[in-house]
């Protein structure tokens, strides 16, 4: 069996990708919380983020949706693992990775 990690573009990811608001990116602290453990940790599947985020696997997987569609992170799946990690490429993404990092610096 080929355990090949396959990277997927999250549904829809489009749509957000364009209209999302700073507001709305940070308007729950759920989303900042796994935003700064993908910044400080690279890549995580769901239930670790969960566990570190402090927060249950829907909320965990809600989040993880919305960021999806934004374009911010990706999806990497391991067979029936998701990994998830910040998708450098985007601007948005190395932004946010620069902020916390200025942030934590103070």
């Amino acid at each position: 069996m080929n355990r090949t990690a396959t990277r997927r573009e999250c549904d829809n990811e489009g749509y957000l990708q364009s209209t999302i608001q700073i507001e709305e990116l940070f308007a729950s602290k759920g989303r900042v919380k796994i935003l700064k453990i993908l910044v400080e940790e690279g890549e995580l599947n769901i239930s670790e983020i969960g566990r570190r985020a402090h927060l249950n696997y829907g909320t965990t997987i809600q989040h993880l949706e919305f960021l999806c569609k934004t374009g911010i992170i990706q999806e990497k799946n391991f067979g029936r693992i998701r990994i998830y990690r910040l998708k450098e490429e985007d601007i948005r993404a190395r932004a946010l990775r620069s902020f916390f990092a200025l942030w934590s610096n103070q």
